[in-house]
Order: structure tokens, then sequence, then C-alpha cells
């Protein structure tokens, strides 16, 4: 019991950690590549307004910088403390991954960042675009080889087993494992979907209060052509990787669909299961539709439950029924969105519709959401497995004292709850003071020794801070 008990609390706490991590790269590395388009516009078309858009959202991407940095060394530090098991047997593959990730992600980022935070008026524009692309860079590479080693744990390639450790044998077939080739891009998309939604929203928000027009035309129009042509093309990979599941991870499959027998050709919208019995306590179905997904139109097909599974090897319903489904209703009520906004945009409505820019705004944070739903979807239903058909879960965690890591756990959410109330705070700050007017911001030529000059806004010459150095 006790045993059972540990497991519980220290998956608890990895996941609760990697949530409030998996928060920032969501919005910052889709942000990393916007900050490196607007400031490419900026250079090409000589128009301020596109400077403006660059230095407003550089701010929010550094604040989510530097917490994810924080949140995701907490994890590194929990895979040798609370899962040495784990990191003991997979370490020979994973520990060199993430390595990569270190030596390629981190020091593009590290070596760029405080160019492209503090070099703004004092170094050329080539340069800024420069370090801004390679921040960019880092946080895709960042992605590629975090991807890589999860979906090595979906599904392990490329090894042998010695003396308990995986060990490589193929480096291409461990880092492009069979998943990969598919969970990689639908992640990539959904951070990209994640950070536009958020500059649609913000945009939403300027939009409805009538300020800041310029910058709040912009960015909603773009940020929602980002998503018009990306949730598309995200809803084809997100059935590709559930069609990979289908023959790699069946039980899986069998946990989302919220089927316990083999008997229901519909398709469940909503489930509250019962695990021990084996049940549903409540169950609302859409009649035939889980056959018609299977390809069958005459409603034959049933779709397959859990109870394929035996007992002790079946992953918990309720987590990864759940967090399907919120990913996918996410995604449906973004594509509504796209194609509300398509259609308002060759009618030619797009900045008058304010329905319309509260649905943005109230759909702001569903990329996040989507994509922590994605996660819990995807390491839930994993279970019981840590390295799936390999390593079980409760043989990969360390021999600790639960109520040490209960302690622990309560101690993260705590100072999670902190800081991300205050980095909302800070967004929101930000947010309602708004972008700096591009006429009042726009760089002056430096002078040798000083720091970037400011022009005057036109009138404003004989006040006392109508220069800022």
């Amino acid at each position: 019991m006790s045993h059972e008990f540990l497991l519980d609390v220290s998956r608890l706490q990895f996941a609760t950690t990697a949530a409030f991590h998996m928060t920032f790269p969501a919005v910052t590395v889709g942000l990393g590549m916007f900050l490196a388009l607007m400031y490419g516009m900026y250079m090409r078309t000589n128009n301020e307004i596109y400077l403006t858009i660059y230095r407003f959202w550089r701010k929010i991407f550094a604040i989510g910088f530097g917490l994810g940095v924080v949140a995701g060394i907490v994890l590194t530090f929990e895979f040798g403390l609370n899962w040495g098991r784990y990191a003991h047997a997979v370490g020979p593959i994973l520990g060199v991954i993430i390595g990569m990730e270190v030596v390629t992600a981190f020091f593009l980022e590290a070596g760029f960042l405080g160019i492209m935070i503090y070099g703004d008026g004092r170094v050329g524009k080539r340069m800024m675009f420069f370090a801004t692309c390679m921040v960019a860079i880092g946080a895709f590479l960042s992605t590629t080889w975090i991807l890589a080693a999860n979906s090595w744990m979906q599904s392990p390639a490329g090894y042998e087993l010695v003396n308990g450790q995986f060990r490589p044998t193929d480096w291409w077939e461990a880092i492009v494992n069979p998943s990969f080739v598919w969970r990689y891009p639908h992640m990539l998309i959904g951070v990209l979907l994640a950070a536009s939604l958020l500059v649609t929203g913000v945009g939403a928000w300027y939009l409805i209060r009538g300020t800041h027009r310029d910058f709040a035309r912009r960015t909603f129009s773009l940020g929602l052509g980002v998503i018009s042509i990306l949730i598309p093309i995200q809803l084809f990979v997100g059935d590709s990787v559930a069609r990979f599941m289908i023959v790699n991870q069946p039980s899986k499959i069998e946990a989302m669909e919220g089927n316990w027998n083999s008997t229901n050709t519909g398709w469940n919208v909503f489930v509250i299961p019962d695990q021990q019995d084996q049940r549903n306590l409540v169950q609302v179905s859409i009649p035939c539709y889980g056959s018609i997904l299977a390809g069958d139109w005459s409603c034959q097909t049933p779709v397959p439950g859990l109870k394929n599974t035996p007992s002790e090897r079946q992953p918990p319903m309720v987590f990864t029924f759940w967090g399907f489904r919120t990913m996918f209703y996410m995604a449906a009520a973004i594509f509504v969105l796209t194609a509300t906004g398509t259609l308002l945009r060759l009618r030619g409505r797009l900045y008058s519709t304010k329905w319309f820019h509260w649905l943005a705004l109230l759909l702001l944070p569903s990329g996040v959401l989507a994509i922590i739903a994605g996660w819990v979807t995807a390491e839930t239903g994993r279970q019981p497995w840590v390295v799936y058909g390999q390593l079980l879960t409760s043989n990969a965690v360390s021999p600790l004292s639960p109520y040490l890591v209960l302690g622990s756990l309560l101690a993260f959410v705590g100072t999670y709850a902190a800081l991300l109330s205050i980095y909302i705070y800070y967004v929101v700050r930000l947010v309602r003071a708004g972008p700096d007017d591009p006429e009042a911001t726009s760089i002056a030529p430096r002078r040798p020794g000083l720091g970037p000059q400011v022009r005057p806004v036109a009138g404003a010459a004989d006040e006392p801070d109508a220069t800022v150095s």
C-alpha cells in the first residue's frame, strides 16, 4: 500500500511540474518564430508598427522563457531523485538526447537571448534579426529533442537491454522512432497554434476597446490567418497519431474512446468511468459515429473496449478519455473560430464584428489547454508503462518516503501557483498598458558612448521628458 501511495504522489508531482513547465514553451516556441517574422517585416518595410509589435511581444516572450527554463531544470532533478530507477535504466539513451538539447538549444538561446532583449538600438538591425532567429531556432530545437526523448518512451527503438539498461544500437532509429514521425509535427503545430491564439486574443481585446487599432488589426489578422492555415493540418496530423496508436498502443485508444465492451458503434461525448467495476456510471454517445470514423457507414463496426486489455495493464480511463476529449473539443472550437473568421474576412467585417472579437478573446488560452490535455492523454494513456511494453512505472520510482514526496508536492503546488499568478498578472498588466506609440519609440541614430536615443513626439520638443536615453 505504501508503494502504491509513493507511486501516486511521485507521478502527481512530476505531472504538476510538467504541466507548469509546458505552459511556457507552449507559448514561447511559437512566439519566438513570430518575433523573427515581425523583425524581418520591420527590416523589409521599415514600417514602425512591426517594430512596435516586436517590442511588445518580446517582453512577454522573455518572462515566459525564463519561467520555462526554471521549471525545466526542476524536471531534470526529478528524473534523478524521484525516478532514479528509471534514470538508471534509460540514461544511456535519454541522457544523451536531453544532453543534445542542452548543447544545441540552450547554447543558442543563451548566446543570443541577451542581444535580442537588450540589443535594440545598441546593435545593427541585421544582428538583431540574426539574434532573434537564433533564439527562435533554439526553441525549435528544444522541442525537437524533447519530443524525440518522449516519443522514444512511447515507441522504444534502436536499443538492446544489457543488465537492466537500455543501450543504444542505432541512434537514428532511437531518435527518429516510429511515434516521433507523427508526434513531433503534432506538437510543433500545437505550439504555433497556441502562440497564434494568444496574439489573436490580445489583438481582439484592443479591437473591443477600440485602442491601438493599427497594432490590433495587424496582430489579429496575422494570428487568425496562421490559425486558418494550421488548424486543418493539425486535425489531419492528430488523426494520423491516433491511427498510429491503434496499431502500436491499442489500450490507449480503448481508454480514449471511453468504452469497456466492444459493442458500442457510437462515439462517446461524455462518460464518467468506474475503473474498479469496469463500467461507465454515465455515458452519452452520438449513435453510429464511432463506426463512421472507422470507415463503416453501415453502423456495424463497434469501437474497441478497454476490457480487451487485462485490468493490470489498463491505463486510467478517466484521465485518458478526458485528456483526449478536452484536446479535441478545443480543436473543434478553434476550427469554428477560424472558419467564422474566414467568412467575416471575405465579407469585410473582420474588424467590426464585436461578438467575434469576444469569441477570439475567450479562446485565447485554448491552445495551451489543448497542449496540456494532449500531454495528459499521451502520458496517462501509456500507463502502466513508463517505457511502453518494456519498463513498468511501478518499477521506475525511487524508494523514497511517500510523505516526503507529498510534502515536496505541496510545496511545488504552492510555488507554481504563485509563479503562474505573477506571470498572468505581468502579462495582463502589459496588455492593459498597451504597445508603445511607434512615433514615440522609433530608434534614432545612436551617438557614440550612449544608449539608444528615442525621437521626440512631434510637438513635444519643449517637454522635459521628450527624449529618453
